[in-house]
């Protein structure tokens, strides 16, 4: 081990100890052994939780650099005087979280609560599950709010149902989600140019993006434009017209009712033949697997010319710099049968688990249990989305929540992550609130909502994000790594290269000889257990 690796090995090793030093001293408080249930300080019902005051140490981990403003939420902060529970954040940055949870679950010395889904992976959960609290008997005698949420979608207990039939973590669902996941986006500027309409088919497509590469829609007097880029993976959008979604990336769509492995399908594999074509003609980025983002966005935002015709985008307006203006979102492409086949999930982008968990060593999870059910109002989630009411949030006299204007400088995204937890933590916003929320339709969460109108009708119902057994997730990792890896090098191949014809026997030979019916069964398995959950 070189000097420097140790160095910093030492390093982090002396800041997880003070870390863990740090969680034991402030996690007891002085309750003597005795559970919050058990204590004459611990109320059942109302507020406050305690009537006398005690610690939670609550671990977190944020993106980068983003640090601890979030702290200062004053619904947050208001949530601590009503309930008597100080929280002792303990805030992580991600750029260095993989090394130091190594260590704390090794150590199996952890705070009273971990917060948001960052922290801890489902493998993370059930390969130390004595670490974790099973949560089913608290949420029945204590989270009222959660059980309400839990009753009135069920899909909150269906994901956060571990294989052995308890939860381990508590779920969320996020308010003003789209159903959609990215959605076709087109250089509007450049049709306009050549008298073009919308393309509606993958044939009209076709002739667009030949239109683009043939005359010069940029204007600069060079044959320099991109008729489609991306990079990738992203390239399995272009795919969406036959019948190929994959919103979790699994290689599994649901069929019929059932589960599928896709990439050995008659549709994936007419669908790489058509891929090829465009690119054969020059009309796909030829660096298309080849470039990194870095590559894609200089030219996305080349300085001189806009020179992307044609692709797939979350939202335009943050992607394409000074030429966002020429850029629309389209509607879903039609494939061969004449259907639209969109990347998304009927049920909305919204749902997550593991966003809290309660660990074994909490000397008060009924008091943290009931803590963590304060975050499952519709007020207090929208508030732990967004940002607090007055500060991010303004409450009008007609019951409708509209966003304040971000500070000068700062993008409304930007301002949301410093002013609340946002994506991480628990929180449950009811559909039928979701009336109540205005958003402003141009740019943010309100744009998506707008360009999800597009797409959202032709969402497919994706493989949900199942969980596995720790006997499963000792075998998916290697039939993965394999079977994956072979998939994606042998699509970019039939891409760019052609031969999928010649090939495609060899092709699945190879794939069930790495495991394929092995990988299929337990993903097949694990959907069964997940749609088993009542």
């Amino acid at each position: 081990m070189g000097k420097k690796r140790a160095g910093k090995l030492l390093v982090t090793l002396g800041l997880v100890s003070t870390l863990l030093v740090g969680m034991t001293a402030c996690s007891g408080g002085d309750s003597g052994g005795k559970t919050a249930e058990s204590s004459d300080s611990f109320n059942q019902t109302g507020l406050p939780i305690v009537k006398e005051p005690i610690t939670l140490n609550v671990l977190t981990v944020r993106w980068g650099n983003m640090g601890d403003t979030f702290t200062k939420n004053t619904w947050l902060q208001n949530l601590e005087k009503e309930t008597n529970i100080k929280i002792n954040w303990q805030v992580m940055s991600s750029n260095d979280w993989g090394e130091q949870k190594s260590i704390m679950l090794a150590s199996g010395t952890l705070p009273d609560i971990v917060f948001g889904d960052i922290a801890f992976s489902d493998s993370d959960i059930v390969n130390n599950l004595s670490l974790f609290q099973p949560l089913d008997d608290y949420i029945d005698k204590y989270m009222p709010n959660l059980k309400a949420a839990m009753e009135e979608s069920p899909e909150l207990k269906k994901l956060s149902t571990f294989p052995d039939g308890k939860m381990y973590s508590l779920p969320a669902r996020l308010p003003s989600r789209p159903v959609t996941q990215n959605q076709p986006v087109i250089n509007k500027a450049w049709l306009d140019r050549l008298g073009l309409q919308v393309p509606g088919t993958i044939d009209e497509l076709h002739q667009v993006l030949k239109a683009f590469k043939e005359n010069d829609p940029n204007g600069n007097g060079k044959k320099d434009e991109i008729p489609y880029s991306g990079s990738g993976d992203i390239s399995m959008d272009l795919l969406n017209p036959f019948g190929i979604t994959d919103l979790n990336g699994t290689g599994m769509m649901i069929k019929d009712g059932k589960p599928v492995y896709y990439p050995t399908s008659e549709e994936y594999k007419e669908a790489i033949k058509w891929a090829h074509q465009l690119f054969s003609e020059g009309l796909i980025d030829q660096e298309l697997f080849t470039q990194d983002n870095t590559m894609l966005t200089a030219k996305q935002q080349n300085p001189d010319v806009s020179l992307v015709g044609f692709t797939h985008q979350w939202t335009p307006d943050a992607v394409f710099g000074k030429w966002k203006d020429e850029y629309v979102t389209i509607p879903t492409i039609s494939g061969p049968d004449g259907k639209r086949y969109q990347v998304g999930d009927p049920n909305g982008l919204s749902y997550r688990r593991n966003e809290l968990l309660i660990t074994t060593t909490c000397k008060y999870p009924e008091a943290a249990a009931r803590l963590a059910d304060q975050f499952y109002t519709n007020e207090a989630s929208i508030q732990n989305f967004w940002g607090a009411i007055d500060t991010v949030i303004k409450k009008n006299d007609d019951g409708t929540y509209a966003l304040m204007n971000p500070p000068a400088g700062t993008s409304a995204d930007a301002w949301y992550w410093e002013s609340s937890v946002r994506d991480f933590g628990p929180k449950y916003v009811s559909p039928s609130f979701e009336k109540n929320i205005i958003l402003d339709p141009s740019n943010g969460d309100g744009l998506k909502l707008t360009i999800d109108k597009l797409g959202k009708d032709y969402v497919t119902t994706p493989f949900p994000n199942v969980m596995y057994t720790a006997e499963e997730f000792q075998e998916l990792p290697t039939l993965t790594t394999d079977i994956d890896t072979y998939v994606r090098t042998t699509r970019a191949q039939w891409i760019t290269k052609g031969g999928i014809d010649e090939q495609w026997d060899a092709y699945i030979k190879k794939l069930n000889e790495m495991g394929l019916e092995r990988l299929v069964t337990i993903r097949t398995d694990a959907y069964e257990r997940y749609n088993s959950v009542k």
